[in-house]
């Protein structure tokens, strides 16, 4: 007889003690519309949206809040799963309940998950004319998604009697760097020293720069994020300013490098910490050899003098690049090959351990090196080659591993690709829709290129779980789909 491992009331008490916690973020843009003078109808919404999120998580919580369970792998698993999942679901209520934007549940989700999973793609048309709180609760999903809601509990259910290192290995899958603290919970806290000092930062240049205060803070929510919302229809291009294009570059590629990086770099004091580590130098190396095929085409194509083709080819190649989607123009209408080769720029995406979407660098860099190790093989079948990132072998094992990760992503593309296909959609808004939502990009091609308004429920569906897939790089909900993971 087949027993399921899981701990059903561990699992529970869990993901009603996160829903709880989140609840509570509501207040923020709660507040934000009653200092604009939103009106009233754009206030409400958060109300609803806190008393059904709250009365949930407590309805979860209450009945099991006694319960005494270790948090297993399995169970961690799951629990990140679900929170996920159901966030995105209870995080869609202010949109769907603000009867202005007449959103479906499923476009709803599609806002929700997009902007949870640091994705920037959007349905909303008009956000210029939007209330502060709905704009300024957008800019705070990506900004908590982007580090992981997950890690921030990590920090706060040690006080609770629930261990987090299962969480973190779970919302963690694949190549990671060394913790950087002995304790999972002060790994948690230095990642989010880092995180806020780097959001903070960046709100104060975009405020020097001209930015009001409110979109200082709201982009430099979404910039650290790596997410791309923006409080405007024209993204960073209704600034008009080179200034903020290149600040916004400039936390966009630190926000693409893993911030345990950072954190030694900053404990150490030593600037050369950085350089050392093989994924940084190939994450720059990427970002400057596209700026150069781009800003070079851009100019010998006569689309733009060399100064704009230089400041837009290095911002869209950044910000496409980590997978942040902010647009100064529409890239998509430039010439030639440019806007696939920027689609595909985001298949890297940023580095491991970063808030960058995509297969991230070091998957890679260990993909081509396997390539290259082959190759070798033809020539000297009876020599041993090693794969090494740095000073470091890599075991056969983890290029298993990556190997895997690569199959299914193509796997998972190719399937929801079809999906979209069969749902009416032509091919280049199906494949570029399932890229951006996949690597967290957002802004696509053909009728997505500016939003996904124009998409049914199905398709966004459909994104809705690419999304979520890409930001749980695809492992950590897969396995959810095995039978090993339910037998004991």
């Amino acid at each position: 007889m087949v027993s399921i491992p899981i701990q059903i009331k561990v699992v529970q008490r869990v993901v009603g003690i996160l829903l709880t916690l989140f609840s509570f973020t509501l207040f923020t843009p709660f507040m934000v519309g009653l200092m604009s003078g939103d009106q009233w109808n754009a206030i409400t919404p958060f109300i609803g949206a806190f008393v059904t999120t709250l009365g949930t998580g407590l309805l979860l919580f209450l009945p099991v809040k006694d319960y005494v369970g270790q948090l297993r792998l399995r169970d961690g698993f799951l629990v990140v799963v679900l929170f996920w999942a159901v966030l995105g679901i209870f995080g869609s209520l202010p949109f769907f309940l603000y009867s202005p934007l007449d959103m479906s549940v499923a476009g709803a989700i599609f806002e929700s998950m997009s902007g949870l999973t640091t994705t920037g793609a959007t349905i909303i048309v008009g956000l210029d004319l939007l209330p502060r709180s709905i704009l300024f609760y957008r800019q705070q999903m990506q900004w908590l998604g982007g580090m992981g809601i997950i890690v921030l509990a990590i920090a706060v259910l040690p006080m609770l009697g629930i261990g987090g290192q299962q969480l973190f290995r779970a919302e963690t899958p694949g190549i990671s760097k060394d913790k950087l603290t002995p304790r999972i919970a002060g790994t948690a806290k230095a990642l989010w020293y880092i995180y806020l000092g780097l959001t903070v930062t960046c709100a104060l240049a975009y405020w020097a720069a001209g930015m009001s205060a409110f979109d200082a803070v709201g982009h430099s929510f979404s910039t650290v994020a790596i997410g791309g919302f923006s409080t405007h229809d024209n993204s960073i291009g209704y600034f008009d300013s080179s200034l903020i294009e290149m600040i916004a570059v400039v936390f966009m590629l630190i926000s693409g490098v893993n911030f345990a990086l950072h954190f030694t770099a900053a404990r150490q004091l030593d600037l050369t910490h950085y350089w050392r580590d093989e994924e940084f130098r190939t994450y720059i190396l990427i970002a400057v050899c596209l700026t150069v095929i781009t800003s070079g085409y851009l100019y010998l194509s006569d689309t733009s003098d060399w100064n704009d083709s230089l400041v837009n080819g290095l911002f869209h190649v950044v910000s496409i690049g980590t997978t942040t989607g902010f647009t100064s123009e529409e890239y998509f209408n430039w010439p030639g090959f440019l806007p696939v080769l920027l689609l595909f720029a985001s298949f890297a995406g940023g580095c491991t351990g970063s808030t960058g979407g995509g297969m991230k660098v070091i998957r890679v860099l260990l993909l081509f090196k396997q390539g290259q190790r082959e190759i070798r093989r033809l020539l000297h079948p009876h020599a041993t080659i090693m794969v090494k990132v740095g000073k470091q072998p890599m075991s056969n094992r983890m290029i298993d591993v990556v190997w895997g990760f690569f199959a299914s992503y193509l796997a998972l593309l190719a399937v929801m690709l079809l999906l979209l296909m069969a749902a009416g959609l032509d091919q280049e808004t199906a494949f570029s829709a399932v890229v951006a939502c996949l690597n967290n990009l957002g802004p696509g091609l053909g009728m997505v290129a500016a939003n996904y308004s124009s998409l049914g429920d199905f398709s966004l569906s459909v994104l809705s779980l690419a999304m979520l897939f890409g930001r749980l790089e695809i492992f950590t909900l897969l396995i959810l789909f095995t039978p090993t993971f339910w037998r004991q």
